[in-house]
């Protein structure tokens, strides 16, 4: 004799609904926080606008900060305008081919930003380039 069970003879299923609900969170927090990672080398200034700023390669380049009130950086961290030529001279001997992002706060001193250009200039590098943003409100 057979005795009947209350519960049914069905057999379990996996729902794939609410799997792909989840793997498609998990991908756009990965694609949100991968994005966030973006590796910044320089100090938060202002910067300048400018309408015909290009992308410029990010890779294996030196960051050198002008603050508004005349502090300068080099990869986050404060140097004199004389530390700054003597590491440069140091990274310039390791890498032939090294690169100078100048980012300044749009109302440091020019001079200092020219002082700057001129001594990146006497070190033989020649791959210099300024850090602007797209100009706003159009």
């Amino acid at each position: 004799m057979e005795i009947p069970s209350s519960r049914s003879k069905r057999r379990a299923r996996i729902e794939i609904v609410p799997l792909i609900d989840i793997m498609f969170f998990l991908l756009a927090t990965f694609v949100m926080v991968s994005l966030s990672m973006v590796k910044s080398r320089g100090i938060s200034v202002v910067l300048p606008q400018a309408s015909t700023g290009q992308p410029q390669e990010q890779a294996d380049h030196v960051s050198v900060s002008v603050t508004e009130n005349g502090q300068l950086y080099l990869d986050k961290r404060e140097l004199s305008q004389l530390e700054l030529v003597e590491t440069l001279q140091g990274l310039k001997a390791r890498n032939p081919d090294l690169r100078v992002h100048i980012n300044g706060d749009q109302n440091a001193r020019l001079g200092l930003a020219i002082s700057v250009l001129d001594e990146v200039r006497k070190l033989g590098i020649s791959k210099i380039a300024f850090e602007t943003r797209p100009p706003t409100g159009r």
